[in-house]
């Protein structure tokens, strides 16, 4: 946690609401998401009981297991579910435009760029929490393997079709929300917390209801009562007022009111299994509807006050400006849609339970790559993260004092100008180390001379000024002009390149799909003296 971050948890201790922690918005919030709230039954977290989810807000749709044992009613449930989700997701796939990539030429080994399609738009799933991301996570591992009657008829629980194709699709938003700064798949509490500072501890923050007492408390309650409110009161019947944001459930409310409707259901559909004529028959049907109904209720009972609060917190993220590096983020996240739809109309297989020693090793590179250049890019679209980074020493901020023209010693000599920039930072400078700016979008490169003072800074710039002998106009700061420099680059250089799958050292494995070696003789008598 940064001392900025810091500063901001104590002043929103000292006066009772959440602080910025952000001045513009870090993500990209789709125009039309698709609002998941998930639960799941008690005991067994693959096993789901019900969730809320639909793109509007007024009009969420219902989808109840009424007895989560049951391997039909899950598989009915998991089918209602593709129902909602994939037309959805399919609704992104058709409308795409001409855009260039780069790729590597397997001839030549050389970087190109080609023209492919992109979809000109891409799905965004929400949950309410950070839990709700592996229960995602969790869905599609457990229906993208599912065998189909088509596929194999001999199957003795087949799925239905479109079941396995939701979970390579729930698996590869799970993946994605891996990467730092994605928002294919985004959890409503993480994005909020990145943007206001409570006066309560991250993982406290991972309760919805009390995060937005701390941002939005009702009546201008201070956020400490508010939030402790949403966590503990209850009803008269002893249930949370504020319910939890799943997937997990209250144990009150499993207890007291969920496990005896689940038994009256069952009871109900013993009893309509047994009946003999139709007369008979028709009554315990309406029994069986009836306990039905009371399940959907209790469902319904937990889910819509989360469901109304992840539409809150989407009011409160809308209403601050986007932050200028969004889109090209979301760019990549298009390019990550569009690439997976490809594989899947491909016919590909789906995503393996466990990935290779390349591609495992690829994916933390990208992440990690991901990482640093999410961080530059908040900084240098927001002054309040670039406040922070400045206070480590990573960045600087001043005005320049003088401008002196200098050239390189070379046999064609280049522009080479000496600023002085005054400033009350500290940054961490050592000889020649390298700094950057953002000029027009691009970064431009200064290297450190020396400190002419105890807050005087001299810089020789030495890129991004043209070819000429004067520098471009704009390309060097006048006198006081204020700058502001980081110790960052702010745009991340690629790794070292990985080998083919197909040469994966013995040390990680060896290749995919190489032959395990068997396992040694079974130790007898005559091997010990």
């Amino acid at each position: 946690m940064s001392l900025i971050s810091t500063l901001a948890r104590l002043e929103a201790v000292a006066t009772g609401h959440a602080q910025p922690a952000a001045t513009v918005r870090h993500r990209h919030l789709s125009d039309r998401p698709l609002v998941f709230v998930p639960l799941t039954t008690a005991g067994e977290a693959g096993a789901p009981l019900g969730a809320l989810l639909g793109t509007d807000r007024d009009a969420p749709r219902l989808l109840v297991v009424p007895q989560p044992r049951d391997r039909d009613l899950r598989f009915a449930f998991l089918a209602e579910l593709a129902d909602v989700v994939l037309p959805y997701v399919d609704g992104y796939a058709e409308a795409v435009e001409a855009a260039e990539r780069t790729e590597t030429d397997p001839e030549t080994g050389k970087r190109v760029k080609v023209e492919a399609e992109l979809c000109a738009d891409a799905p965004q799933l929400i949950v309410p929490s950070r839990a709700g991301i592996d229960f995602v996570r969790l869905l599609g591992r457990s229906m993208r393997f599912r065998r189909t009657a088509e596929q194999d008829p001999e199957t003795p629980y087949p799925a239905p079709p479109r079941v396995p194709l939701l979970g390579r699709w729930l698996t590869h938003v799970g993946e994605r929300a891996r990467v730092p700064g994605s928002a294919l798949l985004l959890a409503m509490t993480d994005v909020l917390a990145r943007h206001w500072a409570t006066g309560q501890s991250s993982l406290e923050d991972q309760h919805l209801g009390a995060l937005l007492a701390w941002i939005a408390p009702p009546d201008d309650e201070p956020g400490t009562e508010a939030a402790l409110r949403a966590e503990l009161a209850r009803d008269a019947q002893g249930q949370l007022l504020c319910p939890p944001a799943g997937p997990a459930t209250d144990p009150a409310f499993d207890n007291r009111l969920l496990a005896p409707a689940i038994e009256r259901y069952d009871r109900a559909r013993t009893a309509f299994a047994a009946a003999e004529d139709g007369l008979e028959a028709d009554d315990r049907l309406g029994a069986l509807t009836a306990a039905e109904r009371e399940i959907r209720d209790l469902v319904l009972s937990r889910t819509l006050p989360t469901w109304q609060k992840v539409w809150q917190g989407l009011d409160l993220l809308r209403a601050l400006p986007a932050g200028a590096h969004i889109e090209e983020r979301w760019t990549r996240d298009r390019w990550s849609f569009t690439g997976h739809r490809d594989r899947i109309t491909a016919g590909e297989p789906p995503q393996p339970r466990r990935d290779d020693a390349v591609t495992a090793a690829g994916k933390l590179a990208a992440r990690e790559r991901e990482q640093a250049r999410l961080e530059a890019q908040e900084a240098l679209d927001d002054p309040l993260v670039m406040a922070g980074r400045r206070l480590s020493g990573e960045a600087f901020a001043g005005e320049v004092t003088d401008v002196v023209m200098a050239y390189s010693e070379s046999r064609r000599p280049s522009p080479r100008p000496l600023i002085t920039v005054r400033t009350g930072d500290r940054p961490h400078l050592a000889e020649r180390v390298r700094v950057y700016r953002s000029l027009s979008g691009k970064p431009q490169a200064a290297e450190f001379v020396e400190r002419a003072g105890d807050d005087l800074i001299v810089l020789r710039i030495v890129d991004k000024m043209g070819r000429g002998k004067t520098p471009e106009e704009g390309s060097v700061p006048d006198k006081g002009d204020p700058v502001c420099f980081t110790l960052f680059e702010h745009e991340q250089r690629g790794g070292a390149k990985l080998p083919d799958p197909e040469q994966t050292p013995w040390t990680h494995g060896g290749p995919p799909g190489e032959a395990v070696l068997p396992e040694a003789d079974p130790m007898t008598a005559e091997d010990l003296l």
